[in-house]
């Protein structure tokens, strides 16, 4: 099988909740609890951290992850895991968020399966179903439209498809996905990627996947119910342990 390698990309700075990656979630960092998810994947040949922060890198390694140390100039994680796996002997590489204590193993799984089997995508993500109108409606709630074989057509924060001729603005069932940000990259794409600048429409809607689709990347979307629980500030904490203790892992 093709060599595949986890990366979680961390960083100290946040504008909303700054060191949140070490913040104690249930008695442990959240870095922890999300290195603990990922190593129950079982496509992962190795998983690294990847981080700037001398106080980050220390933490990781108490807790027995393996830490690549990486510049502090990157504008974006997908630049920091670039440089993390320069020398690694892989060929797909998975982009592990580090704020998601609940991420799915077997989401990884899929995603590594998916660009090891199959040569015509260059990467792979995931989209869960839409159910409610407010997330439906928010722009921190990114969407996706998906071609017939499952290829990314477009990311948006509007909601996609525009449904015109709704008469009450419902939807039909299942025509609304949201974006998870979970990336796997094949190796010689990933390079491809940073060395490009950001795309107009990168720019536009601060989204970082539209200059994956603006080079011509075939991105497979794969379907989950899955939205996984992000730490994004301070409020979300309480919310995640009772996620954690309700699926069992506190």
């Amino acid at each position: 099988m093709t060599g595949i390698i986890g990366v979680i990309p961390a960083r100290w700075g946040s504008s909303r909740f700054p060191g949140k990656i070490l913040f104690p979630i249930l008695g442990k960092p959240l870095l922890q609890w999300v290195v603990e998810r990922a190593r129950q994947a079982t496509v992962l040949d190795r998983l690294l951290v990847a981080t700037d922060d001398e106080r980050i890198r220390a933490a990781a390694q108490a807790f027995g992850a393996e830490v690549a140390m990486t510049s502090p100039a990157h504008p974006s994680g997908t630049d920091r895991i670039a440089e993390a796996v320069r020398g690694c002997a892989a060929d797909v590489v998975i982009n592990i968020q580090g704020d998601e204590p609940l991420i799915d193993p077997a989401l990884i799984d899929e995603l590594g399966r998916t660009l090891a089997a199959d040569q015509r995508w260059d990467m792979a993500t995931a989209a869960a179903p839409i159910r409610e109108a407010r997330d439906l409606a928010a722009p921190s709630v990114v969407k996706v439209v998906r071609a017939r074989d499952g290829a990314a057509l477009y990311f948006s924060r509007a909601t996609i498809p525009f449904v015109r001729d709704a008469a009450d603005g419902a939807a039909p069932a299942g025509l609304h996905w949201r974006h998870i940000g979970l990336y796997a990259y094949r190796r010689t794409f990933l390079e491809r990627l940073v060395q490009e600048p950001p795309c107009v429409l990168e720019q536009t809607e601060k989204l970082e996947q539209l200059r994956a689709l603006w080079l011509g990347c075939r991105m497979k979307v794969l379907e989950t119910n899955d939205v996984g629980l992000g730490v994004d500030t301070p409020e979300d904490v309480g919310r995640a342990e009772a996620a954690l203790r309700k699926a069992g892992l506190a």
